[in-house]
């Protein structure tokens, strides 16, 4: 029990949230890069970081917008942050903070989220009757709570369900988080992979101060976000010069413009790089019918991508 008590004063010390304003980070040559995400340790966000940038140094947040403040200011080389999901949808928060700060998207990487069932040491499934995690992770999970006839508990994010259970060290409660949270929390693996949806991936953009630079070794992608005009059919004809120049759409989604009554800009994603020749004719035609557009960035396309779109397809189940 001691070992315990020592264990969760140290994590709980630890892993706590950073102080944004005591940040004071250098980036010398040789040194590790800080690549920032939001949530606790142990978020997917964080196993994100840990996947696309191995052998970083990796920056806890609290919120989306310190990671980008973050950045911005010069103070962490990149962030990792969500963009969206293939089964909640988009991730507003990401979108909005992407057209307010003066940042660029320099990659994506694609997470592939596998749910574990954490439980104490000691503890089993059997005698497990409570179980803890995000809203979206608890729906995801949905069928196979309801066959064990467990309750379920919300709390903010997955890997505070696992931080808290550490805490409480009950053996009748479980959580619902990454693998992670339980290397770093000491908890143990009481079942893997316990989502209904095994294609549930999220999406996640990595931000930068510096500009990318395409090359034409890879395969490009372009995210960008515009304003139409107020004329008829605006919309239909800002997407007819991609259609009309055979480039391909990846993502549309509009958002709020703030301080517009029910005015909205749309964020877009298309394959290629705006100095190709068809997607240079795609992006004139579109600044005929904007009041504004920015490109937000021009990087490497993950090569998860046609798998991720091709398990979209229906598969007649």
């Amino acid at each position: 029990m001691v070992d315990v008590a020592v264990n969760v004063i140290i994590v709980t010390l630890f892993h706590h949230y950073r102080n944004v304003s005591s940040i004071r980070l250098e980036s010398p040559m040789g040194k590790r890069r800080q690549i920032a995400f939001q949530g606790i340790p142990g978020a997917y966000s964080e196993q994100a970081c840990r996947e696309r940038f191995p052998g970083e140094d990796y920056v806890s947040c609290k919120t989306f917008e310190d990671v980008f403040s973050l950045v911005e200011e010069g103070q962490i080389d990149l962030g990792m942050v969500p963009v969206e999901n293939s089964m909640a949808g988009g991730i507003s928060d990401s979108c909005d903070l992407l057209a307010a700060h003066q940042l660029f998207i320099v990659g994506e990487y694609y997470l592939k989220v596998s749910h574990c069932l954490l439980g104490v040491e000691g503890s089993s499934i059997e005698d497990i009757h409570t179980v803890s995690s995000h809203p979206q992770a608890l729906a995801q999970c949905r069928a196979f709570i309801r066959k064990r006839g467990w309750n379920r508990q919300s709390v903010y994010d997955t890997a505070g369900a696992a931080h808290e259970l550490m805490l409480r060290q009950d053996v009748h409660e479980a959580a619902i988080a990454s693998e992670l949270c339980a290397e770093l929390y000491g908890l143990k693996i009481l079942m893997r992979g316990i989502q209904g949806n095994t294609m549930n991936t999220t999406r996640f953009l990595v931000i930068s101060r510096q500009r990318p630079t395409p090359t034409s070794e890879v395969p490009h992608k372009t995210s960008l976000f515009f304003e139409v005009r107020n004329i008829p059919a605006a919309l239909y004809k800002c997407l007819g010069g991609f259609a009309t120049n055979n480039v391909n759409l990846t993502r549309l989604e509009s958002r709020p413009i703030p301080g517009k009554h029910w005015s909205y800009h749309f964020h877009l994603d298309f394959q290629g790089s705006p100095t190709d020749p068809h997607c240079k004719l795609a992006l004139e035609e579109l600044g005929f019918f904007t009041s504004n557009y920015k490109i937000l960035g021009c990087y490497p396309e993950s090569p998860d991508t046609q798998e991720v779109q091709a398990d979209a397809c229906p598969s007649g189940d």
